[in-house]
């Protein structure tokens, strides 16, 4: 652990003097940077491209900068957990091909283009989705520099974790269980904390692990990503209501075609938003001992909800 690590509020400038728009771009441009150089000259050439096409499509890369932002809180440095970030951002868009499959949500359009299967057929974007997990746990265990084994091992661990039955695999399931159905609220909560808030919780978990976090930032950490992870679905299920296909980049309305219960079918619109704002509050006052150097991921958590204003 570094002695940053011990000091809640060491070395970080004024709250009122962080940049927030420029932290995001900046964030962004080294993560598009390094999950361009993380897919090689591998063959088939066919596997690969279908691979690119999908990690490469944009989107705004919350996963991997909350991880760099939490690696950083913790003490340590950006670039050792930039690995790790890429291993998060190449598990997501695994989820993201092969919840569009047809047996899945069967959509057609992601990221604003077509879905990888209608480009590449159902086999590829199963296997590119497939190589894409394998991929991740290559960038963690043989391209991080810098950073003890056992940290690395706890990473595997989460990722582990979240990728399987307790947490992505484990949503899907009761997603696609629950369609057609009348879902209580816990139920639906359940699906959102697997499938969508799992994966979130270890971007920011395993970004400070890697920078030598102790138990007691880890601990608010876990009720942050908790927080961040429901207001994200809440907003998601908003938009799929009151945005459109262009501006989502995805096929608007789905969830209503395919029957889903979701926080607005069960709360209303304005309750909606108004648990999302709870619960974004929640999340910063789990930072409030390390506010100062904490900036990044309070402003992340006011980005999630600020998506439907």
């Amino acid at each position: 652990m570094t002695a940053a690590a011990t000091s809640p509020n060491h070395g970080s400038a004024p709250a009122d003097r962080f940049d927030f728009k420029t932290y995001l771009a900046q964030s962004k441009q080294q993560v598009e940077a390094a999950l361009d150089g993380s897919l090689g000259p591998e063959r088939p050439e066919s596997l690969r491209e279908a691979m690119r096409y999908s990690l490469l499509a944009g989107g705004k890369r919350l996963r991997p900068i909350l991880c760099l932002a939490a690696c950083e809180l913790a003490g340590g440095a950006s670039s050792q957990a930039m690995p790790t970030a890429v291993a998060l951002e190449m598990i997501h868009t695994m989820s993201l091909i092969h919840d569009d499959l047809p047996a899945m949500d069967d959509d057609d359009l992601r990221r604003g283009r077509p879905t990888n299967h209608k480009i590449y057929g159902e086999a590829v974007a199963i296997l590119a989705g497939d190589a894409l997990l394998t991929r991740a746990f290559e960038m963690v265990a043989l391209r991080t520099s810098g950073v003890p084994a056992e940290r690395l091992l706890s990473v595997v661990g989460e990722l582990s974790l979240v990728a399987g039955a307790p947490g992505l695999v484990g949503g899907q399931v009761v997603d696609l269980e629950s369609e057609g159905k009348e879902v209580d609220l816990e139920t639906l909560e359940y699906i959102h904390l697997h499938k969508t808030g799992a994966l979130l919780s270890a971007c920011v978990i395993t970004g400070a692990l890697i920078g030598g976090a102790d138990e007691e930032l880890i601990k608010a950490l876990r009720i942050y990503a908790r927080g961040i992870g429901l207001a994200f679905q809440i907003i998601d299920d908003i938009l799929d209501i009151t945005a459109s296909s262009e501006v989502l980049g995805k096929t608007a309305g789905k969830d209503l075609i395919a029957d889903k219960t979701t926080y607005p079918k069960l709360l209303g619109l304005d309750e909606s938003r108004k648990r999302a704002d709870a619960l974004v509050s929640e999340a910063k006052d789990a930072l409030n001992p390390w506010a100062e150097r904490a900036q990044p991921l309070l402003a992340l958590a006011d980005f999630i909800t600020s998506r439907d204003r």
